[in-house]
């Protein structure tokens, strides 16, 4: 009877040693993994994803409507959409580095206005005030794109739209 219960004992033990491998093979790997997965760029940030859809010119039929901002709680975020408005065809013809166009369909920029896309994404927000402070410049389309291209459009600092700005919906031509 000893001898029957030693055997099962043994065979237990062996178990729970085979189990506590696995799961330490299994932790090991996943480690690995994560540490390769943080070391690799992230999708959205690589140089190798290309230029997003944009449009070449302005649009031939009517543009979608740009969401009313008074939905949105952060000023920045009204902001945004107050200013989406006015600029509409030169947002059409901007690509948009969050890659939306892959993730969610969208075709340029102004997608990201028409839908509460904008509201949750840092850089939709920074390439619209680049445009609008381009475009108050006196730069072309093309031209504002080249500098989205460019990537000059992470060097917008949001905090300066956080506040009500007097007449931040008006475009300066």
């Amino acid at each position: 009877m000893k001898a029957l219960m030693l055997r099962r004992y043994i065979w237990i033990l062996r178990l729970v040693c085979l189990w506590s491998l696995l799961l330490a093979l299994c932790l090991r790997i996943s480690s690995v993994s994560a540490s390769q997965d943080a070391s690799m760029p992230k999708e959205h940030n690589s140089p190798s994803q290309g230029v997003p859809a944009y449009h070449e010119g302005p649009p031939d039929a009517q543009l979608p409507p740009v969401l009313d901002p008074r939905q949105f709680e952060q000023e920045v975020v009204q902001a945004a959409y107050r200013l989406a408005a006015n600029l509409a065809k030169t947002l059409y013809q901007q690509p948009c580095y969050c890659y939306c166009d892959r993730h969610h369909g969208h075709g340029s920029l102004l997608d990201c206005y028409a839908t509460k896309h904008t509201a949750g994404c840092g850089t939709c927000l920074q390439e619209l005030f680049y445009v609008h402070e381009q475009t108050n410049k006196g730069q072309t389309p093309p031209q504002i794109r080249q500098g989205i291209i460019r990537g000059d459009w992470k060097t917008i600092d949001l905090t300066k739209y956080q506040k009500p700005q007097p007449a931040l919906g008006q475009v300066v031509r």
